[in-house]
């Protein structure tokens, strides 16, 4: 197995945590960035408050060789008081350090953002993912979130609705660059901030764990986002990954009533 090297935010915990330390048992090298130290083994870490642009460039003149991916995992959840901050790391900051890091890409590289379920009602919000898309400092941001009266869980949900819109739009120029990308979307998913989606969310977390049966872990998202770190995912480009343990699917079967056509029960 040839080594790579790969930059992955959010090191300080959950899914980033379980990435890093994949990638690292696989003997590649692993470049960190979050606020907090790793808790996961990495050959390179960068202190960065990834809501800071300045911040951000700081860090990416700190990579000195070109790489081979990046997963931008580093996010918050939907949490009182912080609509302005969720929409800035969530998906302002993935923007700014995704372009920032393409020119100190190799060819064949991969790009993987960590999107959710919750993003999947973007074709419903396109007009205002545009907006948000055109917002490039702190005062546009906090006017775009009072005209448009953002909480938090909209935010968080906007946020990664912009995530996978965003993918969308990047996919054909990068091919120009020989470099893919593609977002992943996890379920609800056994991390410590899987009590702020059961407050944010209500019942509805409660009813799809029932039917799924747990939650997922850190660990089986990592799994999906090296895949597609890795070459050997080189044919999937501009897609979202929804590794939800059947949720999607659920929710879908129950919109088109599709329960007449099950033949297992």
């Amino acid at each position: 197995m040839s080594k790579r090297s790969y930059v992955v935010t959010g090191v300080a915990s959950g899914i980033g945590a379980s990435v890093a330390t994949r990638l690292n048992n696989d003997g590649h090298q692993v470049i960190g960035i979050d606020i907090a130290g790793p808790t996961a083994p990495v050959n390179q870490f960068i202190e960065t408050d990834l809501s800071d642009p300045a911040a951000i460039a700081a860090a990416v003149q700190q990579i000195a060789n070109p790489v081979d991916g990046l997963c931008n995992n580093a996010g918050l959840p939907p949490r009182d008081g912080l609509s302005a901050k969720i929409l800035q790391l969530n998906f302002l900051s993935v923007r700014t350090l995704t372009h920032l890091m393409v020119p100190k890409l190799n060819a064949g590289a991969s790009i993987v953002s960590v999107a959710s379920r919750a993003g999947h009602g973007w074709p419903q919000h396109i007009e205002q993912i545009k907006q948000l898309g055109n917002i490039d400092n702190a005062e546009a941001l906090d006017a775009f979130i009072t005209n448009e009266n953002i909480d938090p869980t909209r935010a968080y949900n906007l946020s990664k609705e912009a995530v996978i819109v965003w993918t969308l739009a990047e996919t054909e120029a990068l091919i120009a660059k020989s470099i893919r990308i593609n977002t992943v979307s996890p379920g609800a998913i056994d991390t410590g901030i899987l009590p702020d989606f059961a407050r944010a969310f209500g019942d509805k977390v409660k009813h799809n764990l029932e039917r799924v049966g747990r939650p997922g872990t850190a660990e089986e998202i990592a799994s999906a986002i090296s895949f597609l770190l890795h070459p050997d995912s080189h044919w999937i480009n501009g897609t979202d990954i929804a590794a939800d343990g059947g949720i999607g699917a659920f929710n879908a079967a129950d919109q088109l009533e599709l329960a007449g056509l099950a033949a297992i029960h």
